[in-house]
């Protein structure tokens, strides 16, 4: 197709982007160019960058939503101008943040009684959310204290070492000591016994993770919220719970819902959710609800009247788009309590096949529980061949993004790869992943030993005469171009068949 722009500087038609100058030169990368190009061209420079981007539906390190239905992306694109700080232009989004609110307030078990208005607030995610219910803690504990008339500059929180950084990030920016439950090797999530030990009366609350990043596990809210209660009537202290329900919030009340984690737990005073993980919205939403009025200070909210009424805000960024709260509505009200259950149902039985596949290998350990967000975490059960850190590299071949890491202090020693099952993560897909994983980890076990390289390596430079045959016959750079060979060999074999 003849596109029949004009360049600003110069009278010939634009043809197209490929048969003009703007692909044969370099862009600047730190500097704003100097002159304008048609905007089919920019378009199609940028576009073309993004490609080398992976496909967000075959990132597996992702909790976040990359699927929705076209009829919310309409809704989206509809709604992408409009700011929703502008609560007096925009009132009907205003409404539809307020009614998010008190359904997830409802599906959290909060003591709202009919006609009542819940306490919350949307957030640009699950990181803002924490900041917000923290300061909330923290702003309660100080008033407390100065009401005491005792000390109040040396708040703390207490949490497992498997947090997620958000929680890193809040103790530092705001001040707050960071104390850590520490892990151990098969026991990957904080340990409600060791937490309440670390509690004293600086403590300005517990913070319970529903849905490890690591593993998926939920933490015993419910023992938490039992010890803290008996710690809390001997020494006259009331330290609360929140829980952090970023991945977990919206799986427990579909799939599990006679576990104990919420409001229905009297020391669980704030909880958040993201609403872009499993309440299926595009990045940039999150929840943050309380308990109830009182656990919110008021002096943390600020009004405003410079946008045509007064208007009530309690957030860390002022600006910020309409369209994902928007999406949230759509999401509750299309899907219903039914259709989320159902999602989740199917995740939990994909995240399922995948797990006995990769069980049925024989050469992984499951790390990850039953009862959880649904994915799968393993670690190799030997090491002396490869790393998860090497499976990982080469799934990407495939075009799979499947994460390796090692666990928190003092698990660090163990290694794991995590796939996170989302709704438009398949049967079909888990299936051709299981075959991938299989591919690979054949491959890696035809290459040398890590640790026989390690020793012809030593032997060669030692003069060993007692390796063998092998050792004689080759030198150490012989063995490492052997190597490079087979790697390429599989890369040229394997590339060809990648579209």
């Amino acid at each position: 197709m003849v596109v029949t722009a004009t360049t600003s500087d110069s009278n010939q038609n634009f043809l197209s982007p490929f048969a003009s100058r703007y692909v044969r030169s370099s862009l600047p990368r730190f500097k704003i160019p100097e002159g304008s190009m048609p905007k089919e061209a920019a378009y199609q420079i940028v576009n073309d960058e993004l490609m080398l981007d992976g496909n967000p539906r075959l990132n597996l390190a992702s909790f976040v939503t990359t699927w929705m239905e076209s009829e919310c992306d309409k809704l989206i694109m509809d709604s992408i101008n409009k700011n929703y700080v502008d609560m007096d232009e925009y009132p009907v989004t205003t409404e539809l943040q307020n009614r998010c609110v008190n359904m997830i307030s409802h599906l959290f078990n909060a003591p709202v009684g009919d006609g009542e208005a819940a306490i919350g607030v949307g957030t640009v995610g699950s990181s803002e959310a924490i900041m917000l219910a923290g300061l909330a803690f923290k702003r309660k504990w100080q008033a407390k204290r100065k009401a005491e008339g005792k000390p109040f500059d040396k708040p703390n929180i207490v949490t497992g070492a498997n947090v997620q950084v958000c929680w890193e990030k809040f103790a530092r920016y705001f001040e707050v000591e960071l104390k850590e439950v520490k892990l151990r090797e098969g026991y990957y999530v904080m340990d409600p016994v060791k937490a309440v030990e670390l509690v004293d009366e600086n403590t300005i609350c517990v913070a319970a993770i529903l849905g490890s990043t690591l593993t998926g596990e939920f933490e015993d809210v419910k023992l938490l919220n039992e010890l803290l209660t008996e710690k809390n009537k001997k020494t006259g202290w009331d330290t609360p719970i929140h829980v952090d329900a970023a991945s977990g919030g919206f799986i427990a009340p579909f799939l599990y819902p006679e576990l104990e984690w919420d409001f229905r737990l009297p020391l669980v005073k704030s909880i958040n959710v993201s609403g872009h993980k499993y309440g299926l919205v595009y990045a940039g939403i999150g929840w943050v609800i309380w308990r109830s009025k009182e656990d919110l200070p008021e002096e943390l909210i600020f009004h405003i009247n410079y946008l045509g009424s007064d208007q009530p805000t309690f957030t860390l960024n002022f600006s910020k788009g309409s369209y994902q709260i928007i999406a949230q509505y759509y999401q509750f009200i299309r899907l219903g309590f039914e259709g989320y259950k159902n999602i989740m149902e199917n995740c939990s039985e994909n995240t399922k096949v995948l797990k006995e596949g990769i069980a049925r290998t024989g050469w992984f350990n499951i790390l990850s529980k039953d009862i959880g967000v649904p994915l799968v975490a393993f670690s190799l059960k030997n090491t002396s061949h490869f790393t998860v850190f090497q499976i990982s590299e080469s799934l990407r071949r495939f075009g799979w993004i499947v994460p390796a890491y090692t666990m928190p202090a003092d698990a660090d020693h163990i290694a794991v790869l995590r796939v996170v099952i989302r709704e438009d993560f398949s049967h079909g897909l888990a299936e051709r992943l299981l075959s991938d994983i299989e591919k690979v980890v054949n491959e890696l076990l035809r290459l040398p030993p890590r640790e026989t390289v390690k020793t012809l390596h030593v032997a060669v430079e030692d003069g060993d005469e007692a390796v063998g045959e092998l050792t004689k016959k080759k030198n150490v750079s012989q063995i490492q171009r052997d190597i490079c060979s087979y790697w390429r060999k599989i890369s040229d074999k394997k590339s060809s068949g990648i579209c």
